[in-house]
């Protein structure tokens, strides 16, 4: 009887964003490349069935990040019997007779020590002994392999980069047309789009300021922001600086949209902001690109790499850098004309195809070591 490899998927019975999504396109793309390898998802019993009912899965009691994973996982998958483990999700198991492949997507938990609950430090506290122990690492970005040797002396030469990519495709959009989402009901062509969790990192404090500067340049041109995403570690503060700034008719908050209601406002943006000051790939901003929105990103961490010259970089601190940029894209047709066209041609250079060819790759590299 074969060994199964076996991707550890029980994450994507608690959220859909993310690691989620990139353990799903990986799955998808890997079995329909390697259709003899005898594949094996491990999920969580709270998910009623993987949504690729061709794949075989093996459902475990052990949730995701539980305090006694590293015990009672393990033991789970003894069941299995696994040739390889893929663990997506940073932290495999660390007693275990058999190669493990792992992807650390950042180190944001390293640089922002502040945005993790007791819960958090304690599952990302392992992240020394994660990579200590796997056979084989994987990082979205050559950003990320870069922080991985900084930080946690990892050899590069233990380290493999291979991007993520994006299935969204640009929705038609008349023009002036309206669709409400949330609380709101928005105009096709009239608002800017920023998508994520609303958390310290984003840098949404300084895109506020921005904002403060153009309304009060142009107080008649009707600017608007939908911030569209989660709420987030500390998401108060900006919600407090909205109100402080009196930019409450301006920006707008669409919480928790749907996959649907992003690729919308993506589509139907006049323009895409992103003034994170981490990522570690940055999908968000590779999906607006897709999405043919002219987009202002910060050149910081993973972002340059993603975006290419598709977008216009900008330091993610300049306040008076950002709203120049938003001025000027906001009012130049031609400008946002010229950076529809290049968007979807950057991100047509990333797949999940090509994603999923490199990762089999390693899979078979770290077999061949194990042998």
């Amino acid at each position: 009887m074969s060994r199964p490899l076996v991707i550890d998927a029980r994450l994507n019975a608690y959220r859909q964003g993310g690691i989620a999504r990139y353990t799903q396109a990986l799955v998808h793309h890997m079995v329909r490349q390697a259709p003899d390898e005898d594949w094996l998802v491990l999920t969580h019993r709270r998910m009623a069935q993987w949504p690729d009912a061709a794949v075989r899965t093996l459902r475990a009691w052990t949730p995701p990040h539980h305090r006694w994973e590293q015990l009672s996982l393990p033991l789970e998958l003894l069941r299995a019997r696994p040739r390889l483990l893929h663990s997506p999700d940073f932290i495999p198991p660390l007693r275990r007779c058999y190669p493990a492949v792992i992807t650390v997507h950042d180190l944001a938990f390293r640089l922002f020590p502040e945005i993790l609950d007791a819960a958090a430090k304690r599952y990302y506290g392992q992240i020394d002994a994660a990579v200590r122990s796997a056979s084989r690492i994987i990082v979205d970005s050559h950003s990320t392999a870069a922080d991985l040797t900084r930080l946690l002396d990892v050899d590069p030469a233990r380290l493999h980069v291979i991007h993520l990519a994006t299935d969204m495709q640009p929705l038609s959009v008349v023009p002036d047309e309206e669709r409400q989402i949330g609380a709101h009901t928005l105009r096709a062509g009239q608002f800017m789009t920023f998508v994520s969790t609303i958390e310290p990192r984003k840098n949404i404090p300084m895109l506020l300021q921005a904002m403060r500067v153009v309304v009060e340049r142009q107080p008649r041109t009707a600017y608007r922001l939908v911030l569209a995403g989660n709420r987030g570690w500390l998401d108060s503060e900006v919600f407090a600086l909205i109100k402080e700034l009196r930019l409450d008719a301006v920006v707008l908050f669409a919480e928790a949209p749907s996959d649907a209601e992003v690729r919308w406002l993506l589509s139907a943006c006049r323009c895409y902001v992103n003034p994170s000051r981490y990522e570690g790939f940055g999908l968000p901003a590779l999906e607006a690109l897709a999405c043919g929105a002219p987009a202002l990103v910060s050149n910081a961490s993973s972002l340059p790499e993603v975006v290419g010259d598709a977008a216009l970089l900008l330091p993610p601190d300049d306040v008076q850098a950002w709203a120049d940029s938003i001025e000027r894209l906001w009012h130049d047709g031609d400008l946002r004309a010229e950076l529809r066209r290049r968007g979807p041609a950057q991100a047509a250079t990333f797949s999940w195809q090509r994603t999923a060819a490199q990762t089999l790759a390693v899979y078979r590299a770290a077999l061949s070591a194990a042998e």
